[in-house]
């Protein structure tokens, strides 16, 4: 048939009433395999078992495509299984609506009616499908029908390998991993009588991004996550009281926005220094790190008063007579979480003394995994790539800067990390003066949250910026979501593209 005779197309759910079209279209689909057929019974059977499995495509209302798919508990045969036992000897007895795979059965397209990209509508179907019933992933097993021509010299693995290189034509396999599946094993004596495939057969899987493991608490997973970035005026308190409720003014007002996070810049607590600007620079920062844990203690409070949670900068600590630079993250749950600046600049270890940290991790939160690089540390690409590696979706940069040039080494890194780890980066720094606290005169700032760059994306990767030099809070909503259709169907999938097979990024 021509496209240009084609009337309409319909996608219907399969009917014992086009059984008869039915079995006349599979046996012109395989010519090659004796009594290729389901009988008319076994289709009422599968009708009855899972109705929306079971999908045709027609032409003009004629018969082009049917697609037969079952749900089962995957745990049952996700080692060597053959079609026979997955079918329940095809009985589809196998079926249940509680399984967690949506397992296919049959596609195919009469031969009158190929090259029209019907299959790829088909597979659509079935995806949808997936997702709308959140099961885990479509499985199935994929036939080599051009496998026979080079069994004597290729194995299934040789032959596999030069069809995705292109080297060999295989109409179905190419087929199937245009349309996003990938193979994950070859199984022997799969499917009875397929001679074409040598008796061989490739396991075919689709990942569903959008599965939700089925929870039993009252946990609910976001996937839209609102963050709430505080772009802090450094002036002077009279004492630390005063600087909490200035803190927890700016908590309040982010989480009146239902914000789950709240971030605040590195050094926050700076302006308490003034009180021992009488002392060398680096007595008066070990001297403001006495106030650190009562902050900890009282952060820790506030997310849970105000049921956010908070990443709370930086803060100098002193561990064994050696001075940090860290920050908390305090869990609205009540939870904490310690992290270390691993880089400081040349003028932090010179002035203060500061040493670097030595642990870097990813963390849990409700919602979502997140990762925190305190300033200089998001200039070394290899710290967010390694967070990228254990799942983080949002990275979180507290940082402190005093002119526009350190600013724009910040701001400019951090945006390159959001496109090349498939996350978003959200950064916030100080502003304003602090004439009365040595090596913290002035500083520059503009918080912003960053995306990849890709169509579901603002085309310049920016999704929220706060007015430059100026005390606010920026509001931005994300969406995770984006970011796992980025990584599975992007223009660009700068992290599944990755040489991995000539370098490697590891922790020591």
């Amino acid at each position: 048939m021509k496209v240009e005779d084609i009337e309409n197309i319909e996608l219907e759910y399969l009917s014992l009433t086009d059984y008869k079209e039915l079995k006349v279209a599979m046996v012109s689909s395989y010519l090659n395999m004796h009594d290729a057929f389901w009988t008319e019974k076994e289709i009422g059977r599968l009708i009855n078992k899972f109705p929306e499995g079971q999908v045709v495509i027609k032409i003009n209302g004629k018969l082009a495509g049917c697609a037969l798919s079952i749900i089962v508990d995957y745990a049952k045969f996700e080692n060597n299984h053959t079609y026979k036992k997955v079918t329940g000897n095809y009985t589809f007895n196998t079926h249940t609506d509680e399984g967690d795979v949506l397992y296919g059965i049959d596609v195919f397209i009469v031969p009158g009616y190929r090259g029209m990209r019907l299959g790829r509508r088909l597979y659509d179907y079935r995806k949808e499908l997936c997702e709308k019933l959140n099961l885990k992933s479509i499985v199935f097993g994929g036939r080599m029908p051009n496998y026979h021509r080079y069994a004597e010299e290729l194995t299934p693995k040789q032959y596999i390998e030069q069809v995705r290189r292109k080297e060999i034509e295989d109409p179905v396999l190419n087929f199937q991993i245009s349309n996003d599946f990938h193979p994950s094993k070859v199984m022997k004596g799969y499917l009875e009588g397929d001679q074409d495939s040598n008796d061989f057969a490739i396991l075919m899987e689709w990942d569903n991004i959008y599965y939700q493991k089925p929870s039993y608490t009252a946990a609910t997973t976001k996937t839209v996550i609102r963050l709430g970035l505080i772009q802090w005026q450094m002036r002077p308190y009279k004492d630390i009281e005063e600087l909490l409720q200035q803190a927890e003014y700016f908590i309040d007002a982010v989480s009146g926005y239902r914000s789950d996070f709240a971030l605040f810049p590195e050094f926050f607590n700076a302006p308490l220094m003034a009180g021992n600007n009488h002392m060398s620079t680096s007595d008066a920062i070990r001297e403001l790190a006495k106030h650190t844990e009562v902050l900890v203690q009282k952060f820790s409070e506030f997310s849970i008063t105000y049921n956010i949670n908070i990443i709370a900068g930086s803060m100098p600590e002193v561990i064994d007579g050696r001075l940090y630079n860290v920050g908390y993250l305090c869990r609205r749950d009540g939870t904490l979480e310690r992290y270390e600046k691993l880089h400081v600049t040349p003028d932090e270890a010179k002035v203060w003394g500061l040493q670097g940290g030595t642990k870097i991790q990813a963390f849990d939160t409700d919602c979502g995994k997140i990762g925190v690089l305190i300033c200089y540390d998001v200039e070394f690409p290899e710290l967010p790539r390694l967070l990228a590696e254990e799942g983080v979706d949002i990275l979180f940069v507290p940082f402190l800067t005093d002119t526009q040039n350190g600013y724009s080494r910040v701001r400019n890194c951090a945006q390159a990390r959001a496109i090349e780890n498939e996350c978003y980066v959200a950064i916030a720094g100080s502003v304003g003066n602090l004439p009365n606290v040595q090596n913290m005169d002035i500083q520059f700032a503009q918080s912003m949250v960053f995306t990849p760059c890709d169509f579901s994306f603002p085309t310049n990767g920016i999704k929220a910026e706060a007015t430059p030099n100026t005390e606010m809070i920026l509001i931005a909503n994300v969406d995770i979501g984006l970011l796992r259709e980025l990584n599975q169907f992007g223009a660009v999938r700068n992290l599944k593209d990755r040489r991995t097979d000539i370098f490697e990024l590891r922790k020591k």
